[in-house]
């Protein structure tokens, strides 16, 4: 199926790099002009100059300053909410600065998100808004207590968006990536041992890519899943369905960065 955003205007926010950046790539190859918002320190001027897309300098959790961004569209037909950090500390030693911070841009800067887009997509009566999840918005991992209440928060904009937003034609979803390889996840896929215990859990055998969760907004962007809004897609090699773990060395081996059956 071709994907055709020509004549649509998309927003990435945290889009400089790693998913966003996939993103925002994907969505320039199908057509749309797309703007890539993110910190000054991440030059979203200069990634966006490198896909063809345009850039501008916000910070999500700073309202005036993304407004700003977005006053300067004349339309927003496609927005990936997707700005996020984490940051692992165990909760005895958490700190609360890292809480803030983390429940600032990953909670609030999504609800910043999605209100200014929808307030802009209302008028026309049409849009759609992809949020990014993630499979910590369901489970415990050890270690990152902001970031997933921060992430279980965001299903919780998604499913009022989508309730309230319907009416209006604008329809909200949200991807759950599991393990990406990105710059914040590069420790893991360059330490074997962690990737050997952790991808047992996958059915795929393997993490993913940004380029994988690029193509699954995409989807939810367009007119394909027209008849979807408030759903979160799992995009991560089968992890949520895996309880008790798929891989073992009676059947498998794990060679370079995945397992493989013998």
């Amino acid at each position: 199926m071709q994907i055709d955003f020509t004549g649509k205007t998309a927003v990435v926010t945290g889009g400089a790099n790693g998913i966003g950046l996939a993103i925002a790539r994907e969505l320039r190859a199908s057509g749309a002009e797309v703007w890539i918002v993110d910190l000054e320190r991440e030059h979203p001027a200069n990634a966006a100059e490198a896909i063809g897309a345009r850039g501008a300098v916000a910070d999500v959790t700073d309202r005036t300053s993304l407004e700003r961004a977005f006053d300067a569209l004349p339309t927003v037909d496609i927005v990936s909410a997707n700005a996020g950090i984490g940051v692992d500390e165990e909760i005895f030693g958490a700190r609360i600065e890292t809480w803030e911070r983390t429940i600032s841009v990953n909670l609030t800067g999504t609800f910043n998100t999605v209100q200014i887009a929808a307030r802009k997509m209302k008028e026309r009566r049409s849009g759609a808004i992809v949020l990014t999840a993630s499979t910590n918005s369901y489970d415990g991992e050890a270690g990152l207590t902001a970031y997933n209440a921060s992430k279980a928060g965001v299903l919780g904009i998604l499913h009022t968006a989508a309730n309230e937003l319907g009416p209006y034609g604008i329809r909200v979803n949200a991807v759950c990536p599991g393990l990406i390889r990105t710059r914040l996840t590069q420790t893991h896929f360059t330490t074997p041992q962690i990737l050997r215990d952790y991808f047992r859990h996958i059915p795929l055998g393997r993490g993913g890519e940004p380029e994988e969760v690029a193509r699954a907004v995409v989807f939810l962007a367009s007119d394909a899943a027209s008849y979807i809004t408030g759903a979160g897609l799992f995009v991560d090699g089968g992890q949520m369905a895996s309880k008790f773990g798929t891989w073992t060395e009676e059947r498998a081996e794990f060679t370079g960065d995945r397992w493989r059956l013998k």
